[in-house]
């Protein structure tokens, strides 16, 4: 069977801020500019939830979309949506919520719940000209 791979997109708004506490103010301005500003910043998150495999005979299907969606919602956007990372969400405590360790947290969020057979690769967009992707390598 060929390999197909399918896309799913969702959205979510968040809050951050860019800094290390060890750094003074100056440092963290110096290294993350207004994106380090102690009154936190938000964004659009455009996220692509992509999964490769092979088409199954019985269904026609990589994966079910539908499914995918509702794994999304449950996992990501209700746990990230209009939501300040820094201080909401527990795997920011003590880590930077930059976009590539955003990506690298959903992944990991995610990858237990699809099927190992199926690769799997996140694309998230802070901007529309800024975006990560990460496939767990």
């Amino acid at each position: 069977m060929p390999k197909v791979t399918v896309h799913r997109k969702a959205h979510f708004n968040a809050a951050h801020r860019l800094y290390r506490k060890e750094w003074s103010d100056a440092k963290n301005f110096e290294v993350f500019n207004k994106c380090s500003n102690p009154n936190f910043h938000g964004h659009n998150y455009e996220l692509i939830v992509s999964l490769t495999g092979e088409i199954d005979k019985e269904t026609g299907y990589v994966y079910d979309l539908g499914k995918l969606k509702k794994i999304i919602k449950e996992e990501i956007e209700e746990a990230f949506d209009h939501k300040n990372l820094n201080v909401e969400v527990v795997e920011f405590k003590e880590q930077n919520p930059t976009a590539e360790n955003i990506s690298v947290v959903i992944y990991n969020k995610l990858r237990s719940h699809i099927p190992s057979h199926l690769e799997m690769e996140i694309t998230l967009y802070e901007t529309p000209r800024n975006f990560v992707t990460y496939s767990g390598n």
